[in-house]
């Protein structure tokens, strides 16, 4: 017997019919009779598993058959009632099952949902304060505001301004990116704007700037804090009317164009000390975004490591695999083995992250080039990570009660010993002489922490 979803009881007599019913119509509950005609209970609960199907399953069965349920409990059935049974049990029975059954799928929609959350574009994070900035991008995405994300260099900025372009109606035209720091004072308003032929020398041909090309599309000014005030005042009239001229021409070039802008300046300060058109700064702040550094948002750094290891490695595999099939790659994706150790995943929790996300990134590809095992250690990451990294968490695990005074201290004094040690190429003598001690003193505390001696110690 199968209870359906919609309501309907399906009755089927052998093993064939009852699969029949169930590609009709996923059920809610089986009533499954472990001796049928043909193929018994068991093969019916093997095929339903094989199928996918995690409907519950309450097995009857003959009192003297109990045995008999529980091995088919040990195969995936639910629950088993002994005929002759109460049909008011049965009842709760089932009804129970299904609210546990409907329980899970509720619960699994939303791991879902939580899971999609955790990423928008190419945007990952589980934090709240990612979590807001997925729904702002989200609400920002579906206007035609302009936008200015500000943060510190290396938060992801790019990141955020693709996101707002590839989830809005233009997300099927071009996105352009300009990074106006990185290009000369003397270029960036050809590059901007275009110019006409003959405009200035070596201009031999008319050239399309970079604002035309994101015509029906999405501009993205990175480091806007840095154009020249001359560059403001073009780019203002651009932002106000949609509209432009090419260096050297006198006719009026009208686009379709949404901005968005970045910086990792204070502009109000920037404003206020005149380096910054007050009224530009308004036109391009209409929704500012914010990012947070990544010391700031410490839960997304575990997430963000395994999404760059994942990354990183379908990247060389893929590349690795194209060159080898002369530039096809097979279906199927690879299979990624390198992992992160315990001790790695600490020290990258425990670090400051200076350079934020981008450093992160390059953390990882730093790991990955040194590793030769499949898992990398704290000995295969940055130096600054994996010290710096190493010590904060020992200072977090004691602060949280994770590990004793003692303990931490050791720890502490162990990884300051193996620094000093290793920098000074494991001379002793050289390196009690660093850390104010005497050589004896120094040999006494390697031998009670542990730390074997390398090499000639006292060569120079």
């Amino acid at each position: 017997m199968l209870l359906k979803s919609d309501g309907d009881v399906a009755i089927a007599g052998n093993v064939d019919a009852a699969l029949r019913e169930v590609a009709i119509a996923t059920p809610d509950v089986v009533l499954l009779d472990l001796v049928m005609p043909g193929r018994s209970g068991l093969e019916l609960l093997e095929e339903l598993a094989e199928r996918g199907i995690r409907a519950p399953v309450i097995v009857l069965t003959a009192t003297n058959t109990v045995s008999a349920a529980v091995q088919a409990m040990k195969h995936g059935a639910a629950d088993f009632v002994t005929k002759p049974f109460e049909l008011e049990a049965l009842r709760i029975k089932v009804r129970n099952l299904v609210e546990k059954h409907d329980l899970e799928r509720e619960v699994e929609r939303l791991r879902d949902e939580v899971e999609e959350r955790q990423q928008l574009g190419r945007m990952v994070g589980r934090s709240a304060v990612m979590r807001d900035i997925f729904r702002a991008v989200e609400r920002i995405a579906r206007a035609e505001a302009t936008v200015l994300v500000t943060g510190e260099s290396g938060t992801g900025k790019e990141l955020v301004a693709r996101a707002i372009h590839d989830f809005s109606p233009r997300g099927a035209g071009p996105f352009i990116a300009v990074n106006c720091g990185a290009i000369p004072s003397d270029l960036i308003e050809s590059e901007l704007f275009g110019h006409e032929k003959g405009a200035f020398t070596g201009a031999i041909d008319r050239r399309i700037g970079r604002i035309e090309s994101a015509n029906k599309g999405t501009l993205f000014l990175d480091e806007i804090g840095e154009l020249e005030p001359a560059v403001q005042v073009k780019l203002l009239r651009a932002l106000q009317e949609r509209t432009f001229e090419r260096v050297g021409s006198s006719s009026s070039t009208v686009v379709d164009v949404r901005f968005v802008a970045a910086t990792n300046r204070d502009l109000d300060a920037e404003v206020a000390a005149g380096r910054f058109r007050e009224d530009l700064y308004y036109r391009v702040a209409v929704v500012p975004v914010k990012l947070p550094p990544l010391r700031e948002r410490r839960e997304d750094i575990r997430l963000l490591a395994q999404t760059f290891l994942t990354r990183t490695q379908a990247g060389r595999a893929g590349a690795s695999a194209a060159a080898a099939s002369g530039g096809k790659v097979a279906d199927g994706g690879p299979v990624f083995q390198k992992k992160l150790s315990a001790a790695a995943l600490g020290a990258l929790e425990g670090y400051r992250w200076p350079g934020n996300v981008r450093e992160l990134e390059n953390a990882i590809e730093h790991g990955l080039a040194l590793c030769d095992g499949d898992t990398i250690e704290l000995k295969d990451l940055p130096l600054s990570v994996g010290r710096s990294g190493q010590a904060e968490a020992l200072r977090e695990q004691w602060r949280q009660g994770e590990r004793s005074f003692d303990d931490t201290v050791t720890r502490f004094e162990t990884e300051i010993l193996r620094e000093a040690l290793e920098s000074h190429q494991w001379n002793q003598t050289r390196t009690a002489n660093a850390l104010g001690i005497t050589r004896r003193v120094l040999k006494l505390k390697m031998d009670k922490l542990g730390i074997e001696s390398r090499g000639d110690d006292d060569a120079d």
